[in-house]
């Protein structure tokens, strides 16, 4: 793996603290890895030098920065997270969580006012000699974000995943000018280090590492009653069904509610039923007048691999868009990303609990059953399958739209003048630019897609939306500022 390759550079970085920490009339109980003049190099570096900062601290001030090394990094993961086999949406949910906490923690000895998240998250932690130190933070962070992309986006193709070293290489030509040797050797080895220390601590959540090598478990048979959700072939299969089990970062499935579903029922005129044959309605008005509700329907889609990014990922793409709109400070922006990603996680986790307790049924197997034999979802046409492989209710991509646009109202404010550019230029599908006045209006609209889209019913987006936000409350409510409340 990659992170080995810095293995050196680390042990380094360590024992570069262990000699500056000691008195000359010690005697260290290691033995000397280096020659001496290495060893004067380390005393006379150790990252508390004059840096390119120019503060006699060394490392940058990640609060002055711009966020540029975040956009890069984050433009090639929506690049390639896409074509992430086997991820969406769960997985892709969760390695946004880890890879965004990765970049925090390493420019976080960087960030004026900013609190680890070692203090709240049990067993994750970082040496207290080294995230004590300043680094060249945008140097680090390269080094950081080129391994957590390559670990947490798996099973992408070779001649996609070799983007991630090419950004790296290219990225680190720029940064390295005007560095001493011993300044790089520090920052690529601490971000390397924290990434490692998040790696491992991923890993210590068993059960998704275990569900992420097999997230349709053919042992799962979903139970059977009246209006109960099913698959009706392999590629429907249920999807991720035990994700209630994985961790979460901020807020416990314990500490979410949900809303019981309208009963089921087949008798016409009953709510059930409006709201199965709202769907059908709106579904097939929208694709015989292909006018703003198939956009809408396309635009929010993002359920397809290796044309679309997966849906939580869309709202990364979103707050990327955000930092540069608002002109994010590096600090501002990373801890937007980690809420953003913890936010997403928590959503998936809490939103499949729910879904494979209530069982609601998809609108296309009702649809066909006691309204028309021959309905086609819009999403038919993008897939050789007509559903996603996991109950409607409530709907994830609702819970992910308000899981973001709860963290972006706390910190941005509702208003807004926003055009989502997410996937401008594609001509596969429906992708032209929407402009949004409210981040509300931002979040229902995604929500709300799936009605016209034909794969959600009304009563789904509505739990969706409400469960997001309950999410996104407990994630706000996250002390990551030493002077927040």
């Amino acid at each position: 793996m990659r992170i080995n390759s810095i293995g050196t550079l680390f042990l380094l970085l360590l024992l570069s603290i262990m000699v500056v920490s000691c008195n000359e009339d010690e005697d260290l109980s290691v033995t000397p890895l280096l020659d001496a003049a290495e060893e004067e190099a380390l005393r006379a570096g150790g990252g508390n030098g004059g840096g390119r900062g120019g503060d006699g601290r060394g490392g940058d001030d990640a609060n002055a920065l711009g966020a540029e090394i975040v956009t890069e990094w984050t433009d090639l993961l929506l690049e390639i997270e896409r074509y992430a086999e086997g991820m969406r949406p769960n997985a892709s949910a969760r390695a946004m969580a880890y890879i965004y906490l990765a970049a925090y923690e390493t420019a976080r000895p960087n960030m004026r006012g900013y609190i680890s998240n070692t203090e709240r998250l049990n067993g994750f932690t970082l040496d207290d000699d080294l995230s004590d130190r300043d680094y060249e933070v945008e140097l680090a962070l390269n080094a950081c974000f080129a391994d957590v992309l390559d670990h947490f986006l798996y099973n992408v193709p070779v001649e996609h995943d070799v983007a991630i070293d090419e950004m790296e290489s290219e990225t680190r030509e720029d940064l390295i000018l005007n560095m001493t040797e011993q300044e790089i050797a520090d920052a690529e080895a601490w971000g390397a280090y924290v990434a490692q220390q998040v790696i491992a601590y991923s890993q210590t959540d068993t059960e998704a590492e275990a569900q992420i090598l097999e997230p349709q478990p053919r042992s799962y048979e979903p139970p059977t009653g009246p209006g109960f959700w099913t698959y009706s072939a392999d590629p429907e299969r249920a999807l991720f069904p035990y994700w209630e089990r994985v961790r979460t970062f901020a807020v416990s499935t314990e500490q979410t509610t949900t809303v019981d579903p309208i009963p089921y029922s087949t008798v016409p005129g009953s709510d059930y039923r409006n709201e199965m044959e709202e769907v059908y309605k709106v579904n097939n008005d929208a694709r015989e007048e292909d006018g703003e509700q198939l956009w809408i329907a396309e635009f929010w889609s993002d359920d397809v691999e290796n044309l679309m990014m997966s849906p939580p990922v869309r709202q990364i793409s979103i707050a990327n868009q955000l930092i540069d709109q608002y002109d994010l400070s590096l600090a501002e922006s990373l801890e937007l990303m980690a809420r953003i990603g913890f936010s997403l996680n928590d959503a998936a986790v809490a939103a499949w609990k729910y879904k494979y307790q209530h069982m609601v049924m998809r609108p296309s197997v009702y649809l066909r059953d006691f309204v028309d034999p021959d309905y086609q979802t819009n999403l038919f046409r993008l897939v050789f399958w007509p559903n996603p492989g996991f109950p409607g209710y409530p709907s994830g991509h609702s819970a992910f739209a308000s899981a973001a646009g709860g963290i972006f109202i706390e910190t941005f404010g509702n208003r807004t003048n926003f055009t989502d550019r997410s996937h401008e230029g594609r001509e596969e599908f429906r992708g032209a630019p929407r402009t949004f006045d409210s981040f509300e209006q931002l979040a229902e609209e995604n929500a709300f897609s799936r009605i016209p889209l034909g794969v959600h019913i009304r009563m789904d987006c509505v739990e969706g939306l409400r469960l997001g936000y309950e999410i996104a409350d407990g994630v706000n409510d996250l002390r990551l500022r030493q002077n927040a409340r």
